[in-house]
């Protein structure tokens, strides 16, 4: 076999590794690569050399857990379309937290819920608002041993479902900032560790680095929303959130699924506006893109497993038609490989579980 020099030597100069690996493979005298003598089956003889040889591994580590807690209820609210997850009132909110970090999760990301909703999405930034709350509680008992991500959008808020302010029926993307910007800083008041808008206006990124830096709170990480698309796969969270738009669509704002290229831009332009991590989302519908975005980004990538993809395995579940323990295993490693660093899903106490008892 030839070495390392004189393949780099005989090699095109804008070749890669794995070009030369190739050329490195087809110069060789030997024909180990092909049948008879190469055997791909030798490494899965045994469950033994199939676990010594797995490339991809899941870990708790990974894991990131949505919760939704809501203003104005006395008890623990099943979402008809998620089953087996709830809406928490502020009073049973630490009970919950208590079960994800004892499983060994380190994150948690929170949506609110408000029991006034306006035009304007005003009480988002209300610093005594639920989810300013639910930060201050959880960060005071648990401290840093779970990371709070708060999510930064006024969906929820907004009487029309928007995740921004309207202006003749259209999304009014700059006045839309200002108040972004207060609910991401009210929520680093409260302890959030990260803040993350998922609003997908123009300049998110950049305007809550600004006001973050500007009072004092550099140390709080921006988890951007680069490439979330305009998904059917959203449908349940709207039922969880309240959050249904109550006229159009979301389609001015969030990305069409169909443009690649366009998600990139959007990547690109969260890493130069400031983000500390990207996401994907919907997670599964965008394997390639979480693998590219890894390729070519040197920031953490998170992918978010999102409502659609939770309730249709849950459903197939209850019904018997799929194992559940198989399919979220495999749902949320295909995510791992395709290069997440990070992966927020309702399956992810579920699958904390599995990998606790898989040890």
């Amino acid at each position: 076999m030839k070495d390392y020099k004189t393949i780099k030597k005989n090699t095109p100069s804008n070749s890669n590794y794995r070009d030369e690996f190739k050329f490195l493979l087809n110069k060789s005298n030997t024909n180990y690569n092909i049948f008879p003598k190469m055997r791909l089956r030798r490494l899965r003889k045994s469950e033994a050399i199939r676990d010594l040889l797995q490339e991809t591994h899941l870990s708790i580590n990974d894991l990131v857990v949505p919760l939704f807690v809501q203003e104005g209820i006395d008890k623990e609210v099943e979402i008809e379309s998620m089953p087996g997850i709830f809406r928490f009132p502020i009073d049973s909110i630490l009970q919950e937290v208590k079960e994800i970090v004892t499983l060994g999760i380190k994150a948690i990301i929170l949506f609110g819920i408000p029991l006034k909703k306006d035009n304007f999405g005003n009480s988002s930034f209300d610093q005594k608002g639920i989810v300013q709350q639910a930060i201050k509680i959880i960060k005071d008992t648990f401290g840093d041993k779970l990371a709070v991500i708060s999510d930064v959008c006024l969906c929820q808020y907004t009487s029309h479902g928007h995740c921004g302010i309207i202006k003749d029926n259209r999304i009014d993307n700059d006045r839309t900032l200002s108040i972004l910007a207060k609910t991401a800083l009210s929520h680093a008041k409260s302890g959030a560790d990260i803040v993350a808008p998922s609003a997908m206006m123009d300049g998110q990124v950049k305007i809550l680095r600004d006001i973050l830096d500007e009072n004092n709170y550099q140390d709080t990480l921006i988890l951007g929303y680069s490439a979330k698309q305009a998904s059917s796969f959203f449908s349940p969270f709207r039922d969880a959130a309240h959050s249904l738009p109550s006229f159009g669509n979301r389609h001015s704002y969030q990305m069409p699924f169909t443009n690649l290229r366009e998600a990139h831009r959007e990547i690109i332009s969260d890493m130069e506006e400031g983000a500390d991590i990207l996401m994907i989302k919907p997670a599964i519908p965008n394997l390639d893109l979480i693998y590219s975005a890894k390729q070519n980004s040197f920031h953490p990538i998170a992918a978010y497993s999102v409502s659609g993809e939770y309730s249709m395995i849950k459903a197939a579940s209850l019904n018997n038609w799929i194992d559940e323990v198989s399919a979220i295993t495999e749902l949320l490693t295909s995510i791992k490989r395709a290069g997440a660093d990070i992966i927020i899903s309702y399956h992810a106490k579920k699958m904390a579980e599995i990998l606790s008892n898989s040890k």
